[in-house]
């Protein structure tokens, strides 16, 4: 959006007439909230635009749907959610207090119908007996039809607070990558120091604060606040070392220093020109969290009344915004913090009708200075009851100690309360810091004996500030310290159970008082559990106001402790994140960008059909003129076969074969390791075909082997294989084997590879000039380097279709000069380019294996009679213990065998054979599948093999699998090897 334009439009009617030290009065911008006109100012929050608007009610809660308003100032917000902006950039549960205002924004509530003020969801709330925690798992059971057509439909209508959004997102996103030896999460005014400290080490630092402007609450709460700050923030910005980004959200910390942010560029601002965020990626040697604490709301009986809220959230507003939460606030608190919010709302000129201090006593210099300026200090005294049900209208006093009858009645608008401060120690949680319970403050804190352990076993992130649990406020000023808070967890402290009823823990997803106790005297005693059970946490907020009152209630009603109770577990993100930034330029046709060989146009010009294989696309078959693509299947078998009048020579594009270099000292016993057979010793210049297996023994993958050097191996593997089969590697050599020193790199797609293949392949490619491929130079499983038609190359003699085969390796950028230069040649020998189905039949003939069909992650190689592929010469090898199990290496297993139709049937592909007899369940007895099927055009009759029941030991017998909606195929069981058994052909 263009530059707001000046404007003198008078504020709101909650807008103060002086301060706010985040807006600029010169310029207003106008939105909309529900249809209704507003205005706020530049430096604006969502959340404070509505607030000076004078917009009390902002949304309703999930289940009940009772009325919301702002709880908090920031990320903590559970209540303030709206649906932003229209068409694809809409986006519902926006959290209002961290959004900024733009000029033009469009904003709705959620979760209310037919408006806001008139719910007719909020007959929830009457209904509420009906509705207790967990009521979903013992509700919807009977009359069990009705579920799939009553109560799943209603449910998934109920679910959720906004409606996802039905249009493509227009906005762009990026996501870019950093690298720090410290990272600082928090622009406060510890974490500003802490810059400049290790700064001055001469380390690279990045600090990352979240909001719009630096300082975190130093400038709302201390007078020279804002002065350090700025002197700070000079320093930093002289340092050529040191890197300071604002808008940049840390919502993920990961094993070995791996750090995720959000960056919030141009957000809701579509004429920008740039992206709206961008997503870090970010290793650090070291992690400092400066994320300082959010405060802690008080549990009473209907403390989530539109008014109420956070004490600091009520100074926030004032200060930095310059909006009054209410005209006549009332104060409660346990702790001398809050007594700063009715300093400051006092200084702004608003009413504080009292200080509700459930302490016995408050003497402390904040107390004084509160009482010196004519405010009722109230010691001893809770909340009975907050009044009001849109708005807040009064407060019914009584004793902490006592059961809630009520002393006195307080007329407010505006409720400021104060349970005490929690530590943010979320990100310390995420790459399992533990925490430790600190008794004077009642919060978990980060337990420095235990902190998160980097890559060398070091300590690799460091809690500091309020996130570390140092609360004290005398650090940045001369005042006088605290008194200690008290820790009050209900209020009164022996509330009814009726009351409790009303006592609000989760705001946002309507958790209650009663309901940890419900979860408890159900045996939910596991917080773990009982989050599950009660919902408490689960919401968009993530309990950051909820958990340690839930907690303590839950611990209370165990009659233990809370650090026995423990805490749930914190799981990144801390924040929420757009599907944008998590996917950045992934989108559209880069969602999963196509990958297309060197010769990949060249197919599409001589009409090649494609079939999708992984993220490639490999040329099927070449119908020509009018053929079906049947028949251009068994044009190019023939052709390359030679038989049939066919030229006896094809090419096929197998650039897409997975190719993994892995070199190094140790890299011979890796593959050892790796790969069934033994790798380590094969020669120079030899090939050796190879099958991986997982660990629980199973076939995963396969592809021939080449030795470079003495110490560098190619790996070739399947298609759709090679990122597979490198993350294999990787994740033993980084997780077992991180000692060895080998080096491994997917090279797939520097190269380009060509089959070429059948009787006159050797004639073909001599065509070309330049190597002697003679069997003597170049014999079978050998590979030579050279150059051909002066291309540089390396040929492998390997064969896959039971031909004489030779495969070149060419750098991708002469792949298809090399490819053309070849067709060109070729033409006088009819040479014929193929695809993928002829290959995999021409495979099938010769009754070899492919991956996918002939395994499905249950199979072993000696299922498939690929036993001689497995040394007997190393003791170990990924697989190997599994593959020795009972059952594993039981000979009563299913084995491959070929197929032979009696009829001239195909069989079905995946077909089943039955066996006599049925199951308990009335289901025929099965002894084997058809895992490959094929018509052969070789042998004019189809060919199929399948894993069958001692299938080996059963030569001649016949099977019968039944056909749906016709009568079975009955097929015979027979050698899988259908063509060329003794393998003459492989030698032309």
């Amino acid at each position: 959006m263009s530059a707001p334009a000046p404007d003198t439009a008078a504020p709101g009617p909650s807008r103060l007439a002086t301060g706010g030290r985040l807006i600029d009065r010169a310029y207003s911008a106008a939105f909309r909230f529900d249809g209704r006109h507003l205005r706020g100012f530049k430096g604006d929050t969502i959340a404070s635009a509505l607030l000076g608007a004078g917009v009390g009610l902002i949304g309703r809660s999930f289940k009940y749907h009772r009325p919301r308003g702002l709880l908090a100032a920031g990320a903590e917000e559970p209540n303030a959610l709206v649906g932003l902006g229209q068409g694809g950039r809409f986006e519902p549960n926006q959290r209002a207090t961290t959004t900024p205002l733009m000029p033009g924004m469009l904003t709705i509530s959620q979760n209310a119908w037919p408006s806001l003020a008139v719910d007719v969801g909020a007959i929830n709330d009457t209904l509420w007996r009906f509705f207790p925690a967990g009521f979903y798992y013992k509700t919807f059971m009977h009359p069990r039809p009705f579920w799939k057509h009553v109560f799943e439909p209603v449910i998934r209508r109920a679910a959720g607070l906004g409606k996802a959004p039905t249009e493509a997102d227009p906005d762009r996103y990026e996501q870019a990558y950093d690298f720090a030896e410290v990272v600082i999460v928090g622009g406060g005014i510890a974490g500003l120091t802490a810059a400049r400290e290790a700064a001055a080490t001469g380390d690279r630092v990045l600090v990352l604060e979240q909001e719009g402007h630096w300082g975190g609450r130093t400038p709302v709460d201390h007078p020279d606040g804002q002065a350090r700050i700025d002197a700070l923030l000079a320093e930093l910005r002289d340092l050529p070392n040191v890197t300071l980004r604002r808008r940049t959200m840390a919502t993920g910390l990961y094993d070995h220093g791996y750090l995720l942010a959000r960056e919030a560029i141009a957000d809701h601002d579509p004429n920008a020109g740039l992206p709206r965020q961008r997503l870090w990626r970010i290793r650090a040697g070291r992690v400092v969290t400066a994320t300082g604490a959010v405060e802690r709301p008080l549990a009473f009986v209907c403390n989530d009344v539109p008014g109420v809220m956070l004490a600091s959230a009520v100074r926030d507003y004032i200060v930095n915004w310059a909006v009054a939460p209410g005209r006549r606030l009332v104060v409660v608190t346990n702790n001398d913090d809050a007594y700063r919010t009715a300093l400051v709302a006092l200084d702004a000129g608003l009413q504080v009708a009292a200080v509700v201090d459930a302490r016995p006593q408050a003497e402390g210099d904040l107390p004084q200075a509160v009482r010196d300026r004519g405010v009722p200090v109230l010691t001893g005294t809770g909340i009975a009851k907050a009044v009001g049900r849109l708005q807040l209208t009064a407060v019914k006093l009584c004793a902490q100690d006592g059961d809630g009858a009520v002393a006195q009645t307080i007329d407010c608008d505006c409720l400021a309360m104060s349970g005490g401060w929690s530590p943010v120690v979320h990100l310390w949680s995420h790459c399992n810091g533990k925490l430790q319970w600190d008794e004077a403050g009642a919060f978990f804190r980060p337990d420095p004996a235990r902190p998160p352990i980097g890559a060398d076993g070091a300590p690799n992130v460091l809690a500091i500030g309020a996130a570390a649990g140092d609360l004290r406020l005398a650090a940045l000023t001369d005042a006088a310290p605290e008194a200690p808070m008290q820790p009050v967890w209900l209020m009164p402290a022996r509330a009814s159970r009726k009351a409790r009823f009303k006592i609000w823990l989760d705001f946002q997803n309507d958790v209650k008082a009663s309901d940890v106790a419900l979860a408890a005297q159900e045996g939910f005693a596991s917080v773990e559990h009982t989050k599950r059970y009660t919902t408490l946490g689960m919401a968009t907020d993530q309990g950051k106001t909820s958990n340690i009152n839930g907690l303590a209630l839950l611990s209370d009603a165990l009659t233990q402790s809370i650090p026995q109770t423990g805490t749930t577990t914190f799981r990144p993100p801390y924040t929420p994140l757009t599907f944008g930034a998590i996917a950045g330029e992934a989108r559209g046709p880069l969602f999963q960008p196509l990958r297309r060989t060197p010769m990949h146009g060249w197919h599409e010009a001589h009409g090649a059909v494609f079939e999708p294989v992984g993220l490639w696309r490999r040329p099927y078959a070449y119908p020509q003129g009018g053929e079906t693509v049947q028949d251009a299947v068994n044009r190019e078998i023939l052709s390359v076969r030679g038989i049939h009048g066919g030229g006896g020579v094809g090419m096929l594009d197998a650039s897409t074969l997975g190719k993994i270099l892995v070199k190094g000292p140790d890299a011979g016993r890796f593959l050892d390791m790796i790969y069934t057979g033994m790798m380590s010793s094969l020669p120079v210049g030899k090939c050796r075909y190879g099958l991986i297996c997982t660990e629980n023994g199973f076939l995963t993958d396969d592809g021939v082997v080449a030795r470079l050097s003495e110490d560098s191996w190619l790996c070739h593997t399947t298609t759709g294989g090679a990122e597979r089969m490198h993350g294999h590697m990787e994740d033993w050599l980084q997780c077992e084997w991180f000692d060895w020193q080998v080096y491994t790199a997917n090279l797939t797609e520097q190269s380009a590879q060509i089959a070429v293949v059948g009787p006159n392949a050797r004639t073909l490619l001599e065509a070309l000039g330049g190597m002697d491929l003679s069997p003597e130079a170049l014999p079978f499983m050998g590979w030579a380097e050279g150059t051909l038609g002066g291309h540089p190359v390396r040929i492998y003699r390997i064969s896959f279709s039971g031909e004489l085969s030779f495969e070149v390796c060419t750098p991708a950028g002469h792949g298809l000069a090399l490819w053309e230069e070849l067709i060109a040649a070729g033409k006088p020998l009819g040479v014929t380019p193929y695809g993928t189905e002829a290959m995999h039949i021409m495979r099938a003939e010769k009754g070899f294996i492919m991956i996918g069909d002939e395994t499905d992650g249950t199979v072993i190689p000696q299922d498939l009679n690929l036993g001689w592929a497995i040394s007997k010469k190393k003791p170990d090898y990924i697989g190997k213990r599994a593959q020795e199990r009972s059952h594993m290496a039981s000979p009563d297993r299913w084995r491959l065998v070929g197929l032979e139709s009696l009829d001239g049937r195909m069989l079905p592909d995946g077909a089943y054979a039955v066996a006599p007899g049925s199951n308990a369940n009335g289901q025929r007895n099965v002894q084997g599948r058809v895992t490959s099927t094929y018509a052969s055009p070789t042998l004019g009759r189809p060919i199929a093999m399948g894993l069958v029941h001692n299938g080996p030991e059963r030569m001649g017998e016949e099977l019968e699998f039944p056909v749906p909606g016709g009568p079975s195929v009955k097929a015979r069981i027979v050698d899988p090897v259908f063509y060329d058994k003794e393998g003459t052909g492989a030698n032309g």
